[in-house]
């Protein structure tokens, strides 16, 4: 990895089917020792990395972790990786951002999902919806960001012969 993503946040995904792909690693690079560290939630993920320009983050943030200590993960490709900009809002209350790889591993797209389930694929469409449902309004447009993760070439699978 090259210094350009020294404390980066990360997603690292695992394939469930051939068209599902689906986050199950949410982790953060330390600024200081560069090991990585798992992150208990995907809330804990983007509370960090809302904050990572103001504050870098550092093993020690987390309870009974040093830099000390072996890293909780490696960076390698017995699973895809993508590497989000730093600073990202979190997420409104009463929705979840979620993370679909494409099938060709090109690139991640990004969706907003409701507690109902509803989901949204721009800006505009959850702007109408936050209109039309008062329980949202506290919600603001600024903190909803389309910008999507970065796949890392260097950790998508090579395809199978029967993929190809």
């Amino acid at each position: 990895m090259d210094a350009e993503s020294s404390n980066s946040t990360s997603l690292k995904g695992k394939a469930k089917s051939s068209s599902e792909r689906e986050i199950d690693i949410f982790a953060v690079q330390c600024a200081e020792c560069q090991k990585w560290r798992k992150l208990n939630s995907q809330e804990d993920y983007e509370l960090v990395r809302s904050r990572q320009l103001e504050k870098e983050f550092v093993c020690e943030e987390l309870e009974g972790v040093s830099c000390e200590d072996a890293g909780d993960i490696e960076y390698d490709s017995s699973n895809t990786w993508a590497l989000e900009k730093p600073g990202l809002p979190e997420t409104p209350e009463g929705f979840k951002r979620s993370y679909v790889m494409r099938k060709d591993y090109s690139k991640m797209d990004v969706y907003y999902v409701t507690s109902t389930g509803k989901k949204f694929k721009t800006l505009a469409e959850i702007e109408a919806f936050i209109e039309a449902n008062e329980e949202f309004k506290n919600a603001p447009l600024e903190d909803f960001s389309f910008t999507a993760p970065e796949v890392m070439e260097d950790t998508v699978p090579k395809p199978s012969k029967e993929d190809e």
